[in-house]
């Protein structure tokens, strides 16, 4: 007792807290290194190698240095003590240390072969997130900020296409993954890697979903820097921001499957009711965040005319648009629907009807601020994946299970475009060129939701050899196929340096429109859009 009365004192309090700010100071660290990076690269117009890559190969540094360089100061933090009186985890835990009372706060549930030899490093522990700030902090930004940014014009004008790639795309390649997951797994039992009873064909589905959470945010930066053709950025750009949505809920409504009887059985009762829950999360979330757009769409036209004049305190306003539109992430939350779907609609909704709303001050102001609050929020995720491969202490690394899964994700993704591609040409005026279809599949990278998702439940040992394939999947894509970009876009001979707004006249100009500002992108539009078009420009 008297030497853990020496462990647990004042002055080991304040060395965790200096340890938390050495984390930021770490992240801090390297998010330096990333902007004079990209600063360099786009110096020297490096191509390569984008700063999210950079990103996470720095962070890759620093997780070897604190893995393998950093040791438990406290050897007591890795102890297991028996409490056969507790029949259940308080949420709070006072312990009496020789008349010293210490209060201790419930974190979670850990299992016993999670427990290891890394579990007293208390530096490791603070490196490995709480993944509830993931989805509360760091994902809202970057998923409103890709609503925000939509180029309407040429985004609607696709949005038939964009809607199938996102929906029927991504229910396809969660299916595909799941099977050829579940081909993999049923080997790995053969062979004796796996035990029958530990991964069970509902495990497959849910890495599928969380796998077919494409993020090209590599491939997209180079698009955005080279011009290239608006229609293929428009697809590939659409098809991601959507995506990343039905992704989430898809993952969730899985998770909720649960056959009564045999886990690998099928069971239509269990079937229908995730697919009920899938479209009234997804509804429900779409109406939340289209709401709050409105409402505050409502109140800045309020403030441009007589009724208020805060459009003269651009700072308030531009205050008020911020705090509207994160409600509509937290009202979501606590609805018990899904925060990312609605914000993703909330931008949607803002870029459309808020924004032309807002002074000119404040235009500029929330467009800056949510672009440097998306590019924090991205880095910070790539750094940190980075860091998950060797800070995480539960990692699991099966290499029939890797090899498995980098086959699963290119073959799905080539079942997802080359069909509905041929699909959706059978209707479309300018169909999608075979090349394009190519550059598409090339650019399936995974990223941000796929890493967010995986890492939100890491409990069981099926669950952390998911996180650790999902980790490297990510790596391998966003090297090899970020860095491969550039010359992928020659071998195809795809247009670069495109002004989409003189690419977009010149359309019209080829069709013979009238009226280009108004009849532009009636005329152009997916035939779901020219609907909405006419109820939106009528009422």
């Amino acid at each position: 007792m008297e030497k853990l009365k020496e462990y647990v004192s004042v002055k080991d309090e304040d060395h965790f807290y200096h340890q938390g700010a050495v984390e930021l100071l770490i992240f801090n660290f390297l998010l330096i290194l990333t902007i004079l990076t990209i600063w360099l690269f786009k110096n020297h117009r490096f191509r390569f190698l984008h700063e999210t890559g950079g990103a996470m190969l720095y962070g890759l540094v620093m997780g070897l240095i604190i893995r393998y360089v950093t040791k438990s100061p406290d050897v007591e933090s890795g102890t297991v003590y028996e409490c056969e009186k507790l029949k259940s985890g308080p949420s709070t835990l006072l312990i009496n240390i020789t008349n010293q009372v210490y209060e201790y706060q419930y974190k979670r549930e850990i299992s016993h072969h999670n427990v290891n030899g890394h579990q007293g490093n208390t530096m490791l522990q603070k490196m490995t997130f709480d993944p509830s700030i993931f989805f509360n902090i760091l994902l809202p930004p970057i998923i409103f900020h890709a609503g925000y940014s939509l180029k309407k014009r040429h985004f609607f004008r696709n949005l038939g296409s964009i809607l199938t790639y996102a929906f029927l795309g991504t229910a396809i390649s969660c299916i595909v993954i799941g099977l050829i997951m579940y081909g993999f797994v049923k080997a790995m039992v053969h062979i004796g890697q796996l035990k029958q009873w530990e991964f069970h064909f509902t495990d497959c589905l849910f890495f599928g979903s969380l796998m077919s959470a494409t993020d090209p945010v590599t491939v997209l930066a180079i698009f955005h820097e080279l011009n290239v053709d608006t229609d293929l950025y428009t697809l590939l750009f659409g098809e991601s921001v959507l995506n990343d949505a039905v992704a989430i809920v898809l993952t969730h409504s899985i998770s909720i499957y649960s056959p009564k009887e045999n886990p690998n059985a099928f069971d239509a009762a269990a079937f229908f009711q995730s697919v009920g829950n899938f479209l009234g999360i997804f509804a429900g979330s779409f109406a939340m965040g289209s709401s709050y757009a409105v409402v505050t769409a409502l109140i800045s036209f309020m403030h441009l005319t007589k009724f208020t004049k805060l459009c003269e305190f651009p700072m308030l306003e531009t205050g008020l648009f911020f705090l509207l539109s994160w409600s509509a992430f937290l009202s979501a939350e606590a609805a018990g629907l899904t925060g990312i779907v609605a914000v993703l609609f909330c931008g949607v909704t803002q870029a459309h009807y808020t924004y032309n709303n807002l002074s000119a001050d404040s235009k500029m102001r929330t467009k800056q601020l949510f672009e440097f609050m998306n590019f924090l929020a991205e880095n910070v995720i790539f750094c940190y994946m980075g860091l998950a491969l060797f800070t995480f202490q539960n990692h699991i690394f099966n290499p029939l299970f890797i090899f498995g899964a980098l086959v699963a994700v290119f073959v799905a993704r080539a079942s997802n475009i080359y069909p509905l591609s041929f699909l959706l040409n059978l209707g479309r005026k300018q169909k999608i060129p075979r090349t394009f279809q190519h550059m598409m599949m090339f650019s399936g990278l995974r990223g941000a939701i796929a890493f967010a998702l995986a890492i939100r439940d890491t409990d069981s040992q099926p669950k952390q050899m998911m996180f650790s394939t999902a980790l490297l999947v990510v790596f391998f894509t966003v090297w090899v196929c970020g860095g491969g970009t550039t010359p992928m876009l020659t071998w195809l001979q795809i247009r670069v340096g495109v002004d989409p707004d003189e690419d977009l006249k010149a359309r019209a100009v080829s069709q013979s429109a009238p009226n280009l500002d108004k009849n532009t992108t009636k005329a152009e539009s997916a035939w779901l859009f020219r609907i909405w078009y006419g109820f939106d420009h009528k009422y």
